[in-house]
């Protein structure tokens, strides 16, 4: 469950939430490239299909993310990408929420944005298949940071939630292994057909 509903979090969390998301929307959009705008756009598309399907399991679900895809290849601009996403999904389906707007976007684009940011030198430098390894790394740390950035948010707004925040830690074991894979591929598939997407310059830097 990344996509926190309303009436879940205490004001404090998700007022916290929101400032921190206003800061850090603030300053990508003002590093954002123009020619980084379609891209921005697509993977903001994908991240909204994609993460509307969730799978129940056990008294939560999951869905995935694609913080580390994006992160790899938007650098900061995941930012944006995810806040829009999150935006029209709580609008159009009801799905998260408008008060945590703020701390899911947080929590699953910081993730993305701060190990895109470390991983990017080394994987646009990799072979293909060594690419794709530090990639799908990557991607199953930001699966594993997520997943502990929403236990955090309901561990903080309150008690009663610690048990259950850490019983969903578990569900994001399955979700690590399969974003990983996913993403793994993405970029190795991209280091042979684009590997330019993935330099330095390419995400703002």
């Amino acid at each position: 469950m990344a996509h926190i509903p309303d009436g879940v979090l205490s004001a404090p969390v998700f007022v916290v939430g929101g400032l921190a998301a206003v800061a850090a929307l603030t300053f990508s959009l003002r590093a954002l490239d123009d020619r980084q705008i379609p891209r921005v756009a697509i993977l903001s598309a994908s991240f909204f299909a994609i993460s509307l399907f969730s799978i129940p399991i056990g008294p939560t679900s999951i869905h995935l993310l694609l913080g580390g895809l994006m992160g790899l290849i938007l650098g900061p601009a995941i930012f944006p990408a995810i806040f829009a996403a999150l935006l029209l999904q709580a609008m159009m389906f009801g799905f998260g929420g408008l008060t945590t707007l703020g701390i899911n976007t947080i929590n699953i684009a910081v993730p993305g944005a701060l190990l895109g940011l470390a991983f990017r030198p080394a994987v646009a430098r990799a072979s293909v298949a060594r690419a794709a390894i530090l990639a799908t790394i990557c991607s199953a740390l930001c699966v594993v940071a997520t997943g502990l950035l929403v236990a955090l948010s309901l561990a903080f707004s309150s008690p009663d939630y610690a048990a259950s925040a850490k019983a969903m830690i578990a569900t994001y074991v399955p979700l690590m292994v399969i974003e990983g894979l996913i993403t793994g591929s993405c970029i190795s598939f991209l280091k042979k057909v684009k590997p330019e997407l993935l330099s330095p310059h390419a995400a703002g830097e």
